[in-house]
C-alpha cells in the first residue's frame, strides 16, 4: 500500500507540469518566443530531471516498504460507484522511468538545439519535444489506468506530431498517420481492458485492481491481459502491430532517438510489468506475452539484417530489443526486472546511435544509404567513437551495458518446466548471434571499408551541441549496465513488480555455458559481419527470397492490407450501400408520399366559396348516409 507523499516526493507534480507548461508557453505564444523558445524548452526538460533525482534520492533514504509513495492532485471523477482521484504513484519503477525520460529526453533536447538550428519552425518542434516528455510522465507515474490512459493518448498524440513535422513531404505526413492509426488499434484494447476493469472490480486504479485480481476468475484476468497486451504492441510496436516502427524514420532524427530509445516503444514493457498483478495469476496471457516477444525480437533481427536505410535498420533494432523485453516480462517474476534493467540500458546505446545516425547524416547531406557511406571513422572521429561504445552495448560485450541487462533475459529464457525453455532460451541465443551480425554490418558499412561518398559530399564532424549528448549517451552504454548491476538494481527494483524475496531460478542449462555460447554467437555474427563489409566491397543488395522479405518488412502492410484495410473498406462499401440503398430511399419514399398526400390536399384549397359549400353538403350527406346504416 502507498503511503501519502511527504518531502520531495510532495513535489512530483511538477515533473509533469515543468515540460507541459513548456509546451503550452511555446504554443500559445508563437513567434514571439522563437529567439528563446527553444532553450527555454530545453531548461524546463532539464528541470524536471533535476526533480526527478531529488525524488530518488529521498526514496533511497527510505525502507524498501516506504517507497512507494501517493500523490492526490484532484478529485478527478465521482459517480455512481466510480469515485476516482487523479494521482501519482512514485515508487521503484516509476522513479526509474522518470529518470530515464527525463535525462535522455534532455540530452535529445541538447542535440536538437544544434540539429534544428536552421528549421525555421525549430520553435514548434521543441514545443511537441516538451509535450511528448509531459505526456510519457503523465504515463508512468500515474496511480491509475484511467489516468495512465490520458498519459498514453497524449504520447500518441505527441508521437503524430513529431514524426509528421516535416508534414510538406507526403511520405512523412503519411508515415504520422500510419503510427496514429495503427496505435489506436492498440489504444481500443487498453480502453476495453479498462472497461472489463471497471465490470470485474468496480475500480480502476492500481491499488484497488491489484489487491481485488485474486478473487477474480482466471477467465476475466486472462481476457484483461490479452487486451493489455494488444495495447502494448500497439504502442512498442510488436508482432502484429510492429509495421509503423521503420516509416516512423521520417521524422528528424531526435524523433526517432526519442521515440525508438527510452520513451513510447518502452510504454508497452511498462504496462505490461505494472500490470504484473494480474499477469501473474492468467498464465495464458503472459504466455502470449512471451510468444510475441519471441515472435517479435526474431522478425526485428532479420528484418534489420535487410535494410540499407541507417535509420531503418535501427529501427528493426529497437523492435527486436523491446521483444527482448517483452519476453522477459512474459517469463513473469523472473524476469520483470530483467525487462526494466535492459530497457534503462537499451535507453541509452540506442538513444546514442539515434543520434550517431544524424550525425552522419548532418555531415552526408541528409543521406541516410549505407550502400553510399564508407570509411566515416577517420573524420568523424567523435561519432565513430560513440557510435563504437552503442555497438559494442548491444552486441553484449562485456563490460559494455548490453552485456549486464541483455544476458539476464538470455540466462531467464533458459528458467522453467517443460517445453518453454527449450524453445525461448534458443531463440534468445540465436538472435544474440543475429544482432551482432546485422549491428555490426551496420556498423562497418558506415565507419569502415572503402569510401563510397559521391564528389559532392564533404564529410564533417557535428558541433559540439550534437556531439556532447553522444559523448553522455556513450559513457552510459559504456558502464551504465556495471554500475546499476553492481548498485543492486533489480533487487532495488524487484518490490515495485511484485517480487518479494528473491528465490534462485536454476536455467536447466548452466549459466556459465550459456554466457559462453552466446559470447561465442556474437564474435561469430560480428566476425562474419567484419569479413563480408570490412575486409570486401560492398556489393549489390542480395536478391534471395529470404533477402527480398525481410526488406519489404515481411509485407506485413500488404497482410494488414488483406487482414484489415480491405476487408474496412468492403464494410464502409457496405455501409454505404445500405445506406443510400435502403435508408435514404425509405426515407426519400417517406418524403414523396407526404409530398403526393399534400398535393392532393391542396386541391382542396381552391378558394372558392361554392367548393367549400358543397365539400361541407358532401360531408352532411355522407353523416346522414352513415347515421341512416348505422340504425
Amino acid at each position: 500500500m502507498a503511503a501519502a507523499a511527504t518531502g520531495t516526493a510532495a513535489w512530483g507534480w511538477l515533473l509533469v507540469a515543468l515540460p507541459l507548461c513548456g509546451a503550452a508557453f511555446l504554443l500559445i505564444g508563437g513567434k514571439a518566443t522563437d529567439k528563446f523558445g527553444p532553450m527555454l524548452a530545453t531548461i524546463l526538460s532539464w528541470s524536471s530531471f533535476a526533480v526527478g533525482a531529488a525524488i530518488l534520492a529521498q526514496l533511497l533514504g527510505l525502507s524498501a516498504s516506504e517507497r512507494a509513495q501517493h500523490l492526490t492532485l484532484f478529485t478527478w471523477i465521482s459517480a455512481g460507484t466510480l469515485n476516482l482521484s487523479a494521482g501519482m504513484l512514485i515508487d521503484q519503477l516509476s522513479i526509474t522511468f522518470v529518470l530515464l525520460v527525463t535525462f535522455v529526453g534532455s540530452l535529445i533536447h541538447v542535440y536538437s538545439l544544434g540539429y534544428m538550428e536552421h528549421d525555421v519552425d525549430k520553435r514548434r518542434f521543441f514545443a511537441y519535444l516538451n509535450l511528448f516528455v509531459a505526456a510519457m510522465l503523465t504515463l508512468v507515474l500515474a496511480d491509475s489506468y484511467l489516468m495512465l490512459y490520458v498519459g498514453w493518448e497524449g504520447v500518441g498524440l505527441a508521437s503524430y506530431l513529431l514524426i509528421g513535422f516535416w508534414n510538406w513531404n507526403p511520405p512523412y505526413a503519411s508515415a504520422a498517420n500510419k503510427a496514429f492509426i495503427a496505435n489506436r488499434v492498440g489504444d481500443f484494447g487498453l480502453g476495453l481492458a479498462i472497461m472489463m476493469m471497471f465490470f470485474t472490480f468496480g475500480r480502476v486504479d492500481f491499488a484497488g485492481v491489484h489487491a481485488s485480481a485474486p478473487s477474480a476468475e482466471v477467465t476475466a484476468l486472462t481476457v484483461i491481459g490479452l487486451l493489455l497486451l494488444l495495447a502494448a504492441c500497439g504502442k512498442s510496436a510488436q508482432f502484429p502491430l510492429q509495421s509503423w516502427l521503420g516509416d516512423a524514420m521520417a521524422g528528424p532524427t531526435p524523433v526517432s532517438a526519442l521515440i525508438h530509445a527510452a520513451t513510447m516503444v518502452t510504454a508497452g514493457v511498462y504496462l505490461v510489468v505494472r500490470s504484473h498483478a494480474i499477469f501473474d495469476l492468467a498464465p495464458t496471457a503472459r504466455l502470449a506475452v512471451t510468444i510475441v516477444g519471441a515472435i517479435t525480437l526474431t522478425m526485428g533481427a532479420i528484418i534489420g539484417c535487410a535494410k540499407d536505410d541507417i535509420k531503418k535498420a535501427l529501427a528493426a533494432s529497437t523492435m527486436s530489443q523491446i521483444g527482448y523485453m517483452m519476453l522477459a516480462a512474459g517469463l513473469g517474476p523472473v524476469g520483470y526486472a530483467f525487462a526494466i534493467f535492459h530497457l534503462v540500458t537499451h535507453g541509452f546505446f540506442k538513444a546514442g546511435m539515434f543520434l550517431g545516425a544524424g550525425s552522419v547524416m548532418h555531415g552526408m547531406n541528409d543521406r541516410v544509404d549505407m550502400r553510399t557511406f564508407g570509411g566515416l571513422g577517420t573524420v568523424m572521429k567523435i561519432t565513430w567513437i560513440t557510435f563504437m561504445m552503442g555497438w559494442l552495448a548491444i552486441l553484449g560485450i562485456p563490460p559494455f551495458a548490453g552485456f549486464w541487462s541483455k544476458d539476464k533475459i538470455i540466462e531467464a529464457a533458459f528458467v522453467g518446466e517443460g517445453w518453454q525453455p527449450w524453445v525461448f532460451g534458443p531463440i534468445t541465443l540465436v538472435v544474440a548471434g543475429v544482432t551482432a551480425y546485422y549491428m555490426s554490418r551496420l556498423f562497418f558499412m558506415t565507419f569502415h571499408g572503402e569510401r563510397r561518398w559521391s564528389q559532392d559530399d564533404h564529410p564533417h564532424e557535428s558541433p559540439a551541441t550534437m556531439t556532447v549528448p553522444m559523448i553522455i549517451l556513450a559513457v552510459g552504454s559504456g558502464f551504465l549496465g556495471l554500475a546499476l548491476a553492481q548498485l543492486g538494481f533489480v533487487d532495488w527494483l524487484n518490490p515495485a513488480v511484485g517480487v518479494g524475496h528473491v528465490e534462485e531460478h536454476h536455467p536447466v542449462v548452466p549459466a556459465h555455458v550459456i554466457m559462453a555460447v552466446t559470447i561465442l554467437l556474437v564474435l561469430l555474427g560480428a566476425g562474419l559481419a567484419f569479413l563480408q563489409y570490412a575486409r570486401r566491397s560492398v556489393g549489390a543488395p542480395s536478391s534471395s527470397v529470404l533477402a527480398k522479405v525481410a526488406r519489404n518488412d515481411f509485407f506485413q502492410d500488404d497482410v494488414n492490407d488483406v487482414a484489415l484495410v480491405i476487408p474496412g473498406n468492403a464494410v464502409v462499401r457496405a455501409t454505404v450501400l445500405t445506406d443510400e440503398g435502403g435508408v435514404d430511399r425509405a426515407l426519400t419514399g417517406m418524403g414523396s408520399a407526404v409530398a403526393l398526400a399534400s398535393g392532393g390536399l391542396r386541391q382542396l384549397q381552391s378558394g372558392f366559396v361554392r367548393s367549400y359549400a358543397l365539400t361541407m353538403l358532401v360531408g352532411i350527406v355522407v353523416l346522414l348516409g352513415a347515421v341512416w346504416v348505422v340504425q
